[in-house]
């Protein structure tokens, strides 16, 4: 046998990795991840384009994977694609938009969709998350909000709730507030670091007005997340807003590390995952509207 006898190796054939930004209406899909038997966002974005594009189904990377319940406006994910001659055409990139947006309507939106800067993985490469949850503080919720927010009754304590937030602010042990993944160890923390926690009245400039009653937004911004971390902090807050915790318990709730008499975590209505944010060479941040520059890291 001589070299030449030997058969050189089929090279792969040539991929183009498609960054997409979507918005949609978590009431319609069970969660994020694709799931068989169920309707999930990353199994419809899959199945649009396999059929746009006449290829199968490919695998769909996000910076965070929803809940069932949860919405998105800025949600960030990556395709892996056979190579396509028309990629670098705008007008051609608009039309597979449009034509996945035909598909998808009216639960998922496709906000933008570009090849990706080289490197790029929605899920790697992000920098932050930033999460709204709505509160309708009321005493008995508005039928066209179900599924949007969480109807909690009231007076709720928003002062005392922004201060609670602060606690959260900075690097922390969260697995008091997390669904501990598979395999890991109670005793072992999870840490993650919050950039920013807010609490305030909204305003109605969403579009979002109840017919009684008042609206808050807790809004959490983190490098990352873990499992129901945003709806267990806000169940907590708004516990705070009911005069039932205190802000020195969220302290010792995060230096405890248990969840042993926490209230059980928010419905997944009422959060939205607003944006996703990227370092410069990987694209700019996702969202609805303008954010607020990165606050200082404690």
């Amino acid at each position: 046998m001589t070299l030449f006898d030997l058969e050189a190796p089929t090279p792969e054939p040539p991929s183009l990795r498609l960054r997409l930004v979507l918005a949609y209406d978590g009431r319609a899909f069970q969660g994020f991840a694709a799931q068989p038997g169920q309707r999930t966002v990353a199994g419809a974005l899959a199945e649009a384009l396999g059929t746009v594009l006449r290829c199968p189904p490919p695998r769909i990377v996000a910076a965070g994977r929803t809940d069932a319940g949860v919405h998105a406006l800025g949600q960030v994910v990556h395709v892996d694609l056979p190579s396509w001659p028309d990629a670098t055409d705008p007008a051609a990139l608009e039309r597979l938009r449009h034509r996945l947006g035909r598909l998808l309507a009216p639960h998922i939106v496709v906000r933008e969709l570009a090849p990706a800067p080289a490197g790029f993985d929605a899920r790697r490469s992000a920098s932050w998350r930033h999460y709204r949850y709505l509160l309708h503080e009321a005493d008995y919720p508005d039928p066209r909000l179900e599924g949007l927010v969480w109807c909690v009754p009231g007076p709720l304590a928003d002062r005392a709730m922004a201060q609670a937030a602060d606690v959260l602010v900075g690097r922390h042990d969260f697995r008091a507030l997390c669904r501990r993944p598979p395999g890991h160890p109670p005793h072992e923390p999870l840490w993650r670091r919050v950039l920013s926690a807010t609490v305030r009245p909204l305003a109605g400039d969403d579009g979002l007005v109840p017919t009684w009653g008042r609206l808050l937004q807790v809004e959490l911004r983190a490098e990352a997340f873990c499992h129901q971390m945003v709806r267990s902090a806000v169940a907590l807050l708004v516990a705070v807003g009911q005069r039932r915790r205190t802000v020195a318990d969220v302290h010792q709730v995060l230096l405890q590390g248990s969840r042993q008499g926490l209230p059980a975590p928010a419905p997944p209505g009422g959060l939205t995952l607003l944006a996703v944010g990227y370092p410069p060479h990987d694209g700019l941040p996702s969202g609805p509207t303008p954010l607020p520059p990165d606050p200082p890291v404690p």
